[in-house]
């Protein structure tokens, strides 16, 4: 069961408490040290993280979601490949435009002209890249 908790801050100005709504992140990767590497890197960043292990069990949570500001999205994974999810889940008109990075650990895998992180990737590269495209 995924709960999701909403957060109270203090206005910049007129000291009213605001909802405060952190941005979630899908990370869809069958490495489990890497999911838990993006999702504590993510989360000390302010995200609100959602792994899933395959693009099949990420395509069944997404209608349950606060809606993702952004996904990052393995290549090659078992039951479901990162390019398939990709395909479905442009295929749910409300779920078309949600913002995917692909992340591999080899980007001649990657579908053409989408963006595209290797795995090695460096912290503050990874931390700009989420920044800028979601």
């Amino acid at each position: 069961m995924l709960t999701f908790c909403r957060v109270t801050q203090l206005a910049a100005v007129g000291g009213s408490p605001t909802p405060w709504i952190p941005r979630t992140v899908l990370v869809v990767d069958d490495d489990a040290d890497t999911r838990e590497s993006l999702r504590d890197i993510l989360t000390d960043e302010g995200y609100s993280v959602v792994l899933a292990s395959n693009g099949k069990i990420a395509l069944g949570l997404l209608p349950a979601l606060q809606r993702p500001c952004g996904i990052i999205l393995d290549v090659t994974m078992p039951v479901m490949s990162g390019p398939e999810f990709y395909r479905a889940m442009r295929a749910i008109p409300a779920q078309a435009d949600i913002p995917v990075v692909f992340w591999t650990s080899d980007p001649s895998r990657a579908p053409d002209g989408l963006p595209t992180m290797q795995k090695t990737v460096s912290l503050e590269r990874l931390l700009g890249t989420v920044a800028a495209l979601f």
